[in-house]
């Protein structure tokens, strides 16, 4: 009888013991999810050629943040609206999260041009971006190391480092290829504005071949809140490193696929 006592009283704090184990296992799960807001995530709406106030809004309403941390001089874009985000609209990211925003200064600014020989093509846009320029043509020549940039030049000019520059030029690099690595992968950018249409395709080592705007797009403003629609060559096909991809984009969203 002592023996069934006791081992009755065994089982009960194994299960006891296990039921704990349960509840603490749950209040665990559960308190992480909360203090790692678990699945609490949104997409990253387009603050782009707003002002400022209507990114706050906008951002606001999509449960993100904004914060402006650079400018540059766009003369063609109208001054004090959003001109870049970091990171892209469409993004994946937790609420609260802050939506980092180079807008168009009023006048414009000039900055020391970086030395990017011998960079990454990685370490040369990051560069870039930080001075408040824009990273342009990629072209490619036979070299050891593939994207290394090998020149760096502005309108046909090889620019030095340190000579002034206006925030917001356009830098094209000359990069060095080897023949191992000389293919890429298109990426979709059917969706995309126009300029992050472009950044997607120098992410994949690859340049905006012929830009076709729909006939009612007619000022700077237009071109950079129109939306690809079509690309040729389509998303996923092969191609060299620095070929061309043509963009054809409109103002219609009706004219854009849906995802």
């Amino acid at each position: 009888m002592a023996g069934k006592i006791k081992l009755n009283w065994i089982a009960k704090n194994l299960i006891a013991a296990a039921a704990l184990l349960l509840v603490l296992f749950l209040l665990v799960k559960f308190g992480l999810d909360i203090i790692t807001r678990h699945n609490m995530t949104v997409e990253v709406p387009d603050l782009t050629n707003v002002s400022v106030e209507e990114a706050e809004s906008i951002a606001a309403r999509g449960h993100v943040g904004v914060k402006v941390t650079d400018s540059v001089f766009i003369y063609r874009l109208p001054a004090g609206v959003v001109y870049r985000q970091n990171p892209q609209a469409g993004a994946i990211v937790k609420r609260g999260r802050k939506i980092f925003l180079t807008i168009n200064s009023v006048e414009p600014k000039k900055v020391a041009m970086p030395n990017l020989i011998g960079y990454s093509i990685l370490e040369a846009k990051a560069e870039l971006d930080n001075r408040g320029l824009v990273m342009g043509k990629l072209t490619y020549q036979p070299d050891i190391a593939t994207n290394r940039v090998l020149r760096q030049q502005y309108r046909g000019r090889t620019m030095p480092p340190g000579e002034p520059i206006v925030s917001g030029s356009t830098i094209d690099l000359t990069l060095g290829i080897a023949r191992t690595e000389s293919t890429t992968r298109v990426p979709a950018v059917v969706g995309l504005k126009y300029v992050a249409a472009i950044d997607a395709l120098h992410d994949k080592y690859l340049n905006v071949g012929k830009a076709t705007f729909d006939p009612g797009i007619r000022t700077y403003a237009d071109s950079l809140n129109a939306v690809v629609y079509k690309q040729d060559p389509d998303k996923s096909a092969s191609r060299k490193l620095g070929s061309a991809v043509n963009l054809y984009l409109t103002l219609d969203p009706e004219k854009v696929p849906k995802k």
